[in-house]
């Protein structure tokens, strides 16, 4: 039989005589459970002591390398036709306005001669308006044939100005085009060039292909600037805001969230993300996966302890302090958890001994306490 004392016969009787008071707000806290070093080695109970936790708790979560968007070019074929040379390898950098890819067609062939007949009928038009507006001085003619002589010009020099486009578009050099309408001799050829500096990330096409038009060719990125794509959890990304700084896992190097995705993965309720690298990006490359430290949440402060060493009974979380006969089992709230860490705050001291191993037999030793209390 359990002996009762004289303390709980007291209790007793006040909950007896007045219901009113809740014995659980009266009844002194369980004793601690009752463990000596031998019992300790016997169960696998490891000590640390407890150390303040100054800087915020980092979780570790995968991250790809991407390019971002205005970094990245997708040259495409402007006209169908065959490709004739690839001029670049996999790999390479290129300056801006370093030729491509060669390719021929009969497109065009169709686009430089529509060229040559808008500049003939411009020029046609532009002598016709010049004879009628001196004919119109001298008297000879009506004004009239003078304002339909400069309708004709501007439409014909609508038409040309078409035709340039066209050929601008397609990747011809406006000195190019000049010199065909002058000269009136075709390109047999189109040689797509670099709009931009950068590295030759694909090729997709061979020679002797033929491709439609605004068939992807290769794919030119701009890697001085990279950006960062993470993977969170969306009941965690609240965490992170734009402007946040982070480093990535055993790399000096920094990056800054810039955006947070609005839709969640479906499958893996996840969002993602985007970060852009502010320091060197010294050996990164697109597409790599690596891993990132984010800050977990919560401010700095607390006391770091290991995972492993916070027990829960319902939704209040504990650890176990070593005393001079036992341990006992402190409330502790929970701030921040990243991998095998977590920040927690609680009438804790600094040196404090805590159980980091061991602790479901000290969990089952405290809870058969507390019921039998």
């Amino acid at each position: 039989m359990k002996r009762i004392t004289l303390a709980r016969l007291s209790i007793m009787g006040l909950c007896m005589a007045n219901p009113a008071i809740f014995a659980a707000d009266i009844l002194p806290p369980p004793a601690p459970v009752r463990i000596n070093t031998q019992q300790m080695q016997a169960l696998g109970i490891r000590l640390a002591a407890l150390q303040r936790q100054t800087d915020a708790v980092l979780a570790s979560f995968p991250a790809q390398v991407v390019v971002p968007p205005n970094r990245e070019q997708i040259i495409s074929s402007p006209v169908a036709g065959l490709v004739l040379q690839v001029l670049v390898q996999p790999n390479q950098m290129v300056r801006r306005g370093a030729p491509l890819v060669r390719i021929a067609g009969p497109e065009w062939g169709a686009l430089q001669l529509q060229l040559l007949q808008t500049a003939t009928r411009a020029t046609l038009a532009r002598q016709a308006a010049q004879r009628e507006q001196q004919l119109f001085d001298e008297g000879i003619i009506p004004q009239r044939r003078v304002q339909e002589a400069q309708a004709a010009l501007q439409e014909s020099t609508a038409a040309l100005n078409q035709a340039k486009a066209a050929l601008r578009f397609g990747g011809m050099s406006a000195a190019t085009i000049n010199r065909v309408a002058a000269s009136g001799k075709l390109e047999d050829s189109l040689v797509l060039h670099a709009a931009q500096a950068g590295v030759v990330t694909s090729i997709a096409v061979k020679p002797g292909q033929r491709v439609e038009a605004a068939s992807a060719l290769l794919h030119l990125a701009q890697t001085g600037s990279l950006w960062l794509e993470i993977q969170v959890p969306a009941a965690d990304a609240a965490n992170w805001q734009p402007g946040t700084k982070f480093k990535l896992q055993g790399r000096d190097i920094v990056a800054r969230i810039v955006s947070l995705s609005p839709s969640v993965s479906a499958g893996s309720q996840t969002l993602a993300l985007r970060a852009v690298i502010e320091s060197s990006a010294h050996g990164l490359r697109p597409g790599e996966s690596v891993a990132v430290e984010l800050p977990a949440g919560g401010s700095a402060g607390g006391w770091s302890v290991p995972l492993s060493a916070v027990a829960h009974d319902g939704k209040q979380a504990y650890v176990f302090i070593r005393t001079a006969d036992g341990f006992e089992a402190r409330p502790v709230t929970v701030l921040a958890s990243a991998g095998q860490r977590v920040r927690v705050q609680g009438a804790l001291a600094a040196g404090e001994q805590i159980a980091v191993s061991g602790i479901v037999a000290l969990k089952g030793a405290w809870l058969a306490e507390k019921g039998g209390n």
